[in-house]
């Protein structure tokens, strides 16, 4: 099997959640090569939302923001955010890729600052854009992220983006839609979800040469773990071929 490298790996794993006929709102990055992974492999239908208004397209090389051109390729829509939010509202997004700087154990998001002060952040971030919407309202919420203390914290300094608030039953009291909320996180040590009953993050498998002690050292949070813990399957040569010859070739992402 041929070398690969964490992000390149990390861009797989992601590919593998996307099935056929789904959809998925996607920005750049490694959840675009992702989406585009899985076009190209298992998942031929999945159709493709980016939050500028492209719907469906069939990309033909790696777009560089939410707004190329290239998001309308062989569309069937180009039309606008406020189109794609009201699909979201309506229940049709099956999957959205988020991030942000940290993330807690009930998948909460802070993209907003670093720091206790909000009108004097250590750091300022960017801030929401349509993650809170996208959060809201899409079923399944995907992160891909790296692995660090600092990125997975007890409590977020800001609380851009829901995941599951404070546990079991949040969401909904919060009202939002019964059934929504984080699905999985993929990291460069492993792939982890949220616990059907306390709504927390645990470990579901580790990538190949990682070991559960490495993972929970990265994490600020007690991390559970789903029995049997797996192992990551590595990608595949066929994967790593598309991957590199025809969805990122210019190595944008998976060079990082």
């Amino acid at each position: 099997m041929a070398e690969y490298n964490a992000m390149e790996l990390m861009i797989c794993c992601a590919a593998r959640l996307l099935e056929d006929g789904k959809t998925v709102a996607v920005g750049t990055g490694a959840p675009c090569a992702a989406a585009m992974l899985a076009q190209r492999t298992t998942s031929p239908n999945l159709v493709i939302f980016f939050e500028a208004g492209g719907v469906a397209p069939l990309l033909p090389t790696m777009p560089i923001s939410v707004g190329d051109s290239r998001t309308f390729y062989r569309g069937l829509m180009a039309t606008s955010m406020a189109d794609v939010m009201e699909t979201c509202q309506r229940g049709l997004m099956d999957y959205t890729f988020l991030g942000g700087a940290q993330i807690d154990a009930y998948g909460n998001l802070n993209s907003s600052l670093i720091g206790d002060d909000y009108t004097k952040p250590k750091v300022r971030l960017p801030g929401s854009g349509g993650a809170n919407d996208l959060a809201s309202f899409c079923w399944r919420i995907l992160v891909v992220t790296n692995h660090d203390r600092r990125r997975f914290v007890e409590k977020v300094d800001f609380l851009t983006t829901p995941g599951y608030l404070t546990g079991p039953g949040a969401r909904e009291q919060a009202g939002l839609p019964p059934g929504t909320g984080p699905y999985r996180v993929i990291t460069d040590l492993a792939v982890l979800g949220y616990h059907e009953r306390t709504k927390r993050m645990e470990v579901h498998s580790l990538h190949p040469g990682v070991d559960l002690e490495q993972v929970k050292a990265a994490t600020g949070f007690d991390l559970g773990v789903r029995e049997p813990l797996a192992t990551t399957t590595p990608p595949t040569d066929e994967e790593l071929r598309i991957l590199r010859n025809e969805v990122d070739p210019h190595r944008y992402i998976i060079g990082r």
